[in-house]
């Protein structure tokens, strides 16, 4: 079997994880149990032992400040039930053998002395990369030399969702290789520090060896978000704050929609944006666009519409995210705050459409019709061309809702879209044995 080459062809399907609901499809976690039993059961069927531990990390979906990460802006992720799951025992020479229940008829083998970065003879491709890449980036920051290991991995982060499936996979690598290799950077009172550094690991190996540009903001998410709130992450010194983010207490519901439009970071486009945020910064003489404190005569300063554009979005998008956070702050999202912080989020939205230019036609409809039905604001997440929205919506209505952008979907001749629920759940971590 050819070995997948996307971030999320990198995650297993979740097998037996969809439940149907007439003709919608919601795609329901596996439990930590559930979980470890296939990540074990793959790994003992492929290697022909019991695997030493299970490690897992969440997907994540974020709530508000998109494309700000690598401008130095503040971001609202959550960490999500669905997650990634590896089965590893490290062994005492620097091979690697890694196995999904996609490659179950193909073992990825690989030698950590040579992995190098992307471009060089040391190339990793594939899933893979997202694996053996923390490996590499944990030695480039003095953390070795490494033994290497056998992990087999299984995943229930929606397949193509935009839903951070890559981070999953590198996150549960780098607590994996933590607990093995005794670095002791998880637990005690410097916990998130350890966990800060191995954020900058798991980043490290998707710019170099995957290549792909990310800022940070995925696997902070799922390194360091915490039970019950979300993250505020000011990604220009990557500090965190938690929020408490308990949709519940007021009978409202995050509803994900996946598009089922493919999406991946690896692409032209996304790398198109990053660039002339970075040209624009030069321009106005400072090191992020977070540090801009006057947008309209930054605005004035800069050539041609387009870089206006995407500069525009990026400064009114970090506005709408500090705002959004203090809305939370201030109590319940009802009445009146309930509304403001909708506003938010179509703003957010109709930004990254105009300005930013990061949606498709799968995600405006679905944000439309969420809008159209009763949400209470809608907006695409992730780095867009694909992937999911998201809609802030009555408990009640979550299937409503999403019954409206299944009709919706059918009605412009898309694939039918998917649906989970987002609650704010646990980081990185060991499954308890």
């Amino acid at each position: 079997m050819t070995t997948p080459h996307t971030p999320e062809q990198a995650d297993s399907m979740h097998e037996g994880g969809s439940a149907k609901t007439e003709d919608l499809t919601f795609n329901d976690p596996l439990t930590f149990d559930e979980g470890a039993l296939a990540a074990r059961t793959l790994f003992r069927e492929t290697f022909n032992a019991d695997a030493d531990g299970v490690w897992h990390a969440p997907g994540r979906v974020n709530i508000i400040g998109e494309h700000v990460d690598y401008n130095g802006g503040i971001c609202l992720p959550i960490a999500l039930p669905h997650r990634a799951f590896i089965a590893a025992t490290p062994r005492s020479d620097r091979h690697v053998r890694l196995v999904s229940p996609q490659t179950r008829d193909h073992i990825d083998e690989f030698d950590l002395d040579t992995v190098d970065r992307r471009g060089t003879d040391g190339e990793v491709s594939g899933w893979a990369a997202y694996l053996v890449g923390v490996a590499w980036a944990l030695e480039q920051a003095g953390f070795g030399p490494l033994r290497g290991f056998d992990a087999a991995l299984h995943s229930c982060v929606p397949l193509g969702a935009g839903l951070s499936s890559s981070a999953a996979l590198e996150c549960a690598m780098a607590v994996a290789i933590n607990d093995m290799e005794d670095l002791n950077l998880l637990g005690g009172d410097d916990d998130d520090a350890g966990r800060a550094l191995l954020v900058d690991a798991a980043r490290r190996a998707e710019n170099d060896i995957a290549g792909a540009n990310t800022g940070g903001l995925d696997q902070s998410a799922s390194m360091r978000c915490t039970k019950g709130h979300a993250l505020e992450l000011d990604c220009r010194d990557m500090s965190v704050r938690s929020i408490p983010f308990d949709l519940a207490h007021d009978h409202l519901a995050l509803l994900v929609i996946d598009t089922r439009a493919v999406h991946s970071h690896v692409t032209g486009e996304y790398a198109q944006r990053r660039q002339a945020c970075e040209e624009a910064a030069g321009i106005l003489g400072v090191d992020l666009l977070a540090d801009i404190d006057d947008e309209q005569a930054a605005l004035d300063q800069l050539p041609g519409e387009v870089m206006r554009a995407r500069v525009r979005h990026v400064l009114t998008e970090i506005d709408r995210t500090r705002t959004f956070i203090d809305e939370l702050a201030s109590g319940s999202l009802v009445g009146e705050r309930l509304d403001r912080c909708a506003a938010l989020l179509d703003a957010s939205h109709d930004s990254l459409r105009d300005d930013y230019e990061v949606t498709c036609p799968e995600l405006d409809v679905a944000v439309d019709a969420a809008r159209a039905s009763g949400a209470h604001g809608a907006r695409m997440t992730g780095g867009g061309f694909g992937g999911s929205a998201i809609a802030l919506v009555d408990e009640s209505a979550a299937r409503d809702v999403a019954r409206a952008v299944a009709d919706a979907f059918a009605e412009h001749g898309f694939e039918a879209p998917q649906f989970l629920i987002a609650t704010p759940e646990e980081p990185a971590g060991k499954v308890a044995e």
